[in-house]
């Protein structure tokens, strides 16, 4: 094997590892607030509208500050740019240890932040450097994901008893300080990340190199225009907006129902543990195929059959929440794969990402403050969950429309001519 096969592997090993960090860091910094939920209100006083916007903070970060990971990788590089949202959710982890109510809200938001950049740009990754195994290590970082925000979750409570949970939420700043430190490593090797990881080609002449301009970039202008965009845009919003009002709200709805808040919290924990073999298995199955409709109604049928057992047969909790997992555990990963499926190149899957989980988050945000009032306003949990059920007819009509054949495209730009070799053009001289 030649040197440069060989440092070409180490480069691959390299990036596959800090792909897998940076999934293990995407979940843990919201799901483990929620177990310790009734604590925090009681030492902080919160209300239902604290505690609502307490859990609506970080999905709407990722709605706000999803739109600003394309530019900000464009200008700094892929990799330097996970690298500084790795660090921002360090620093807001930190911070939510303080105890201070401001401080919680704050380093929820900042949190919140760096996640939304690394779920911008976690796809895009995975295309541009493993364009041949985006379906199988798209399932492994989806497998990540879950696997670390359920053990968030179930760690929550524990060591909230051992050590108090200030001190439990600061612990999940250590994994995110050491994946920051791997991708900021990387970038500094890495100075065509501008690029696409492309180096600037040219001519060679006589009077040295001749730079080729690059091609144009189009306008994320176009994606507005795509009914296709728009649909991914809108099934992940839906999607997310389910899994959050889950994971904000599921303990409080299974103590309602007559648990106590030790086996809630496990409820939620269990949930999301269910969900994390179709973490892999879904994501590795529709990059193999070419119609994804079928596993959009299988999914979707699965969150209505758990959301119907818990609203009309909730003396069987735990199998409702067993059926949930799989459905909300399949769903999410289902809506990220889409996103590189349904885009031509690594460049429009960071454009797509950008957008989809822009309008996704903001309308995910939506979830969990409504449905924490409307449950203040109703008494009970009845009418949210009917609510929620509801929104799964457009979430199954969009996610039909993103799960068709096809691909997001942009309108064909002209390409520039390459800038004149001197040498070629100069003109003969006349006696």
């Amino acid at each position: 094997m030649s040197a440069h096969a060989r440092k070409y592997g180490a480069v691959r090993i390299w990036i596959l590892a800090g792909v897998v960090l940076l999934a293990v860091n995407l979940r843990p910094a919201i799901t483990c607030v929620t177990p310790v939920l009734a604590e925090v209100k009681t030492r902080y006083r919160l209300g239902v509208a604290g505690v609502s916007i307490l859990t609506t903070l970080p999905v709407l970060c990722l709605g706000v500050f999803a739109l600003a990971a394309a530019p900000l990788a464009r200008r700094i590089g892929a990799e330097a740019a996970i690298a500084l949202a790795l660090s921002l959710i360090s620093a807001g982890v930190l911070l939510r240890g303080v105890p201070s109510p401001i401080a919680l809200y704050a380093g929820t938001a900042l949190a919140g932040t760096g996640t939304a950049v690394g779920n911008v740009l976690m796809p895009a990754v995975i295309k541009r450097r493993f364009p041949v195994r985006t379906g199988v290590l798209t399932g492994i970082a989806m497998t990540l994901m879950a696997g670390s925000g359920a053990l968030a979750a179930g760690l929550a409570v524990p060591l909230q008893h051992v050590v108090g949970w200030h001190i439990a939420f600061a612990a999940w700043a250590a994994p995110s300080l050491i994946a920051a430190v791997v991708w900021l490593s990387r970038a500094d090797r890495t100075p065509h990340a501008r690029t696409g990881g492309r180096r600037p080609s040219g001519r060679r002449t006589a009077s040295g190199p001749v730079p080729v301009q690059a091609a144009p970039q189009p306008s994320s202008r176009f994606l507005l225009r795509s009914r296709l965009a728009w649909a991914v845009a809108g099934y992940l919003g839906l999607v997310s907006l389910t899994f959050y009002v889950l994971v904000s709200w599921l303990p409080t709805i299974m103590r309602f129902q007559g648990h106590d808040w030790p086996e809630a919290a496990t409820m939620l924990s269990t949930m999301m543990c269910v969900g994390i073999p179709c973490g892999f298995v879904v994501p590795a199955l529709a990059a193999r195929l070419r119609d994804q409709r079928c596993l959009v109604l299988a999914v979707t049928g699965a969150v209505a059959a758990g959301l119907g057992g818990l609203t009309f047969i909730p003396g069987q909790a735990w199998v409702w929440v067993c059926v949930l997992g799989i459905g909300t555990g399949s769903a999410f990963p289902l809506a990220m794969i889409l996103l590189a499926l349904r885009s031509a190149t690594p460049h429009i899957t960071t454009r797509l990402s950008g957008m989809a989980q822009t309008v996704g988050y903001l309308l995910a945000a939506v979830g969990p403050l409504t449905m924490g009032l409307l449950r203040s306003a109703t008494g009970g949990w009845q009418i949210p969950l009917w609510i929620l059920s509801g929104l799964l007819v457009p979430q199954m009509l969009l996610g039909w429309r993103a799960a068709r054949p096809g691909a997001v495209q942009p309108p064909p730009l002209a390409v520039p001519d390459p800038v004149p070799d001197p040498a070629r053009t100069m003109l003969p001289l006349h006696r």
